[in-house]
């Protein structure tokens, strides 16, 4: 699998985490040769992020059981082994141009072979996502050691077993940051709050259970971190309650003496490569404006997984990012290569912050297409409606909406079809106004 591989290829997939993987093992389904697929890795090991997220949670919607992230990772590692999809490991996709007759150039670089190109007719962009780092969050302060990233965390405790430190206050209620509270707390440290900056969590429901409430660790909604206070290493943080407008509040300091800040404020694509070749991004999601078929503005250039939007299970970046393979096979093989004239866009109103996809082509779609999308706030007792132009199709009580939580619905494409005039459809929620979180 590791082997030499011809450089050109049908498809070439950026990343070989778990939408990496189920895309190559869609394709490869979809009647593509497994030896005209490739798939490039920057690390030297195939599944991503989830090597090092060992706990269990994982894979109950793909297998119908509970998984490790390494035990997820090596069920789709096994496919594409068994498959015998060529991979090309400590490898990094330099750059990726769209050709004037179709075909895909992509630029790559290694220790054994330098810099060389890949020609392909279809690109697959699966390259997951980052932390939003210190810098981005404008903290006052020194910069001193014991400042890490949720993720960065995790991998010293899981893959290195090196212990950032032994008292650690966490900003951000990311599900990284809930994990990481409660893989600290099991390896012996304090974990002294969770403080968050908006007035809900950013996580799921069940992170924050089994977390934090299980272990008597404090989350604070709508405080923030305000001083770091420390010159060569952490000694504590000053953490405050901010109003509506995010700013801290005078008079609501608190002094938390502490040797470790870990930074779970959100996850950002990683699009770099998309936005240098020309690919249009949603700039809600900062991933790829996509169609039905997962395909972005450039014919041949398909987005799956954290690229595309942040995901909260990994069942269905597998889901989706198998649909990307499929619809890369078919644009190869020329079933999907004609583009309608006038697609019909998918809009956001009334707390939808986004869709994914942004439009639909009536005549590509699947028999029920998945629409999914995360609110702005939390909701309760909410009705979410979806309406063909003006008309209003479809009405879905909804007890609770979070924005950590990712909602979907499904269309029939039957029902699109015998709409006459459908120019546009907008997904709305309609009812309740935001439910404000308190403290726990």
């Amino acid at each position: 699998m590791r082997g030499s591989m011809d450089r050109k290829a049908d498809i070439v997939i950026v990343g070989g985490g778990p939408a990496g993987l189920a895309a190559a093992a869609g394709a490869c389904r979809e009647g593509i040769r497994a030896d005209r697929i490739c798939i490039v890795e920057r690390d030297g090991e195939l599944g991503g992020i989830l090597n090092q997220c060992i706990h269990n949670g994982f894979g109950l919607h793909t297998f119908k059981e509970e998984l490790t992230g390494p035990e997820y990772a090596a069920r789709y590692i096994e496919q594409a082994e068994e498959m015998g999809i060529p991979c090309l490991l400590h490898t990094i996709v330099a750059d990726i141009q769209a050709e004037a007759d179709g075909r895909k150039r992509i630029t790559v670089m290694n220790r054994s072979d330098g810099m060389f190109t890949i020609e392909a007719q279809a690109v697959i962009l699966a390259m997951g996502c980052r932390e939003r780092p210190r810098g981005a969050l404008n903290i006052p302060g020194y910069r001193p050691a014991g400042i890490y990233s949720a993720g960065t965390a995790q991998h010293y405790v899981n893959i290195e077993g090196r212990m950032p430190g032994k008292e650690a206050v966490i900003l951000g209620s990311g599900d990284i940051g809930l994990i990481m509270a409660r893989r600290m707390t099991l390896e012996g440290a304090k974990v002294k709050l969770v403080a968050e900056l908006m007035p809900y969590s950013g996580g799921l429901k069940r992170n924050i259970v089994q977390c934090l409430d299980d272990y008597g660790i404090p989350l604070k909604l709508s405080h923030t971190v305000v001083d770091i206070d420390g010159k060569e290493r952490v000694e504590g943080v000053t953490v405050a309650e901010v109003d509506q407008n995010r700013r801290p509040i005078p008079g609501t300091e608190e002094y938390i003496r502490c040797d470790t800040l870990l930074l779970s404020c959100g996850l950002i694509p990683e699009n770099e490569l998309s936005s240098g070749m020309g690919v249009e991004l949603n700039p809600v999601t900062s991933g790829p404006v996509v169609n039905e078929s997962l395909e972005t503005n450039i014919p041949g250039v398909f987005a799956c997984g954290n690229v595309l939007h942040v995901h909260d299970l990994v069942d269905y970046v597998s889901e989706e990012a198998e649909n990307a393979g499929k619809n890369a096979a078919a644009y190869v093989k020329g079933i999907r290569n004609e583009t309608e004239k006038d697609p019909v866009a998918i809009r956001c109103e009334g707390g939808v912050r986004y869709t994914v996809p942004s439009l639909v082509r009536v005549a590509y779609m699947q028999e029920e297409q998945t629409i999914r999308f995360r609110v702005g706030d939390v909701y309760q007792n909410a009705c979410l409606t979806v309406r063909f132009n003006d008309e209003i199709v479809m009405k879905i009580n909804k007890r609770v909406m979070a924005p950590g939580e990712m909602e979907q619905i499904k269309l029939k494409k039957s029902k699109l079809e015998e709409f006459e005039g459908l120019r546009e459809i907008t997904v709305c929620v309609e009812g309740e106004e935001p439910k404000q979180q308190t403290s726990r």
